[in-house]
């Protein structure tokens, strides 16, 4: 069982940044992809970035393309979602999510664990 905790959402104004972090239980960290998906009120959930076990392969949305990064630190079991630029549609909760091992990293259906979110309101 893998437990993910995201922290780091907040309020800010457009064009401010955030960065989330996202700290994953177990010491298997390594052994699967890791993804941060957003949802809105209303809306349909949004993939938003991914990355593989190994940290050499990105998936971005191209709503963020060029705006958000993901990285991860396996020796310290936390995946990051740095954020600039943002803007008033980035408005949702941020959900970190992990695959298991062998299973697709690139999209949303090979998520098999899901955090609690974290709020992201950005400002006009």
């Amino acid at each position: 069982q893998v437990q993910l905790v995201e922290s780091g959402g907040g309020l800010v104004q457009a064009g401010g940044s955030l960065r989330l972090s996202c700290a994953a239980s177990g010491r298997t960290f390594s052994s699967y992809g890791m993804g941060w998906v957003r949802q809105a009120p209303g809306k349909e959930r949004e993939f938003v970035a991914a990355v593989n076990w190994s940290g050499g392969s990105t998936y971005y949305a191209d709503s963020v393309k060029g705006r958000f990064t993901i990285s991860r630190d396996n020796a310290k079991n936390t995946v990051y979602l740095q954020m600039n630029s943002l803007k008033p549609e980035d408005t949702a909760v941020y959900y970190c999510a992990a695959t298991t091992y062998g299973s697709s990293w690139y999209s949303l259906n090979g998520y098999a664990y899901w955090g609690q979110g974290t709020q992201v309101t950005v400002s006009s």
